[in-house]
């Protein structure tokens, strides 16, 4: 059986990751693909168990190497319990944020060292097959982000300042400069359909070549 195929999600808040996730599970459901869907923080249940702290902003406190550390521990078992498995059973698995996120929150806190090393230990050599790196206007991730929550508190990253996610795009789009052959930068600032057929178009193609039938042997 051929490995699976591993295409993580990328982006600033309120780039419409998770919807545009649902639709191509939706679509590769329909195409009878064996498919996992997951997310970061969490996945797992160590990797849940950590995410509230995550989020919550409760291991800020302890400064931005614990934060890395934790973050590393949840991908650590997510990668292990899920990921991995998943892979060698020949699945795709979609994953909400992978170590990318990681390099760009992180990553303007720690030495890149330090993070490099972390990073090394949780992924244990599972790394994407594709990255999609939906991209948008910080100031209009953010309106959209408040609209989809609501009345619900803000998590802590969606609370620091529009020019903090500014040099987060910059970081993200910087990663796909540097590994063009893993990343495809998406607009995600066009109508949410506009954004779907890119993303159909890429993934089907990636596809059809991983899974495409060995050539026959010449007798």
């Amino acid at each position: 059986m051929k490995r699976g195929f591993f295409i993580t999600f990328e982006g600033g808040e309120g780039a419409g990751k998770s919807t545009q996730i649902e639709r191509l599970a939706q679509k590769l459901r329909a195409k009878r693909y064996d498919l996992l869907v997951t997310r970061e923080p969490g996945g797992s249940a160590g990797a849940e168990a950590i995410r509230h702290v995550l989020l919550s902003g409760a291991a800020e406190p302890f400064g931005p190497k614990m934060e890395a550390l934790l973050f590393a521990a949840a991908r650590a078992d997510h990668v292990e319990q899920v990921i991995r498995p998943a892979l060698e059973d020949g699945k795709i698995v979609l994953c909400d944020r992978f170590l990318d996120s990681s390099r760009v929150y992180q990553g303007a806190t720690v030495t890149p060292d330090f993070l490099a090393l972390v990073e090394r230990v949780a992924v244990n050599g599972v790394m994407p097959d594709m990255t999609l790196i939906f991209d948008i206007d910080p100031q209009e991730g953010l309106r959209r982000a408040s609209l989809r929550r609501g009345a619900g508190p803000a998590d802590r990253f969606e609370q620091e300042t529009v020019e903090v996610h500014r040099r987060r795009r910059e970081a993200f789009l910087e990663i796909a400069r540097r590994e063009p052959e893993r990343c495809i930068v998406i607009d995600a600032a066009a109508e949410p359909e506009t954004v779907e057929n890119v993303v159909t178009a890429a993934v089907f193609a990636a596809l059809a070549v991983r899974f495409a039938p060995e050539p026959a042997e010449a007798n």
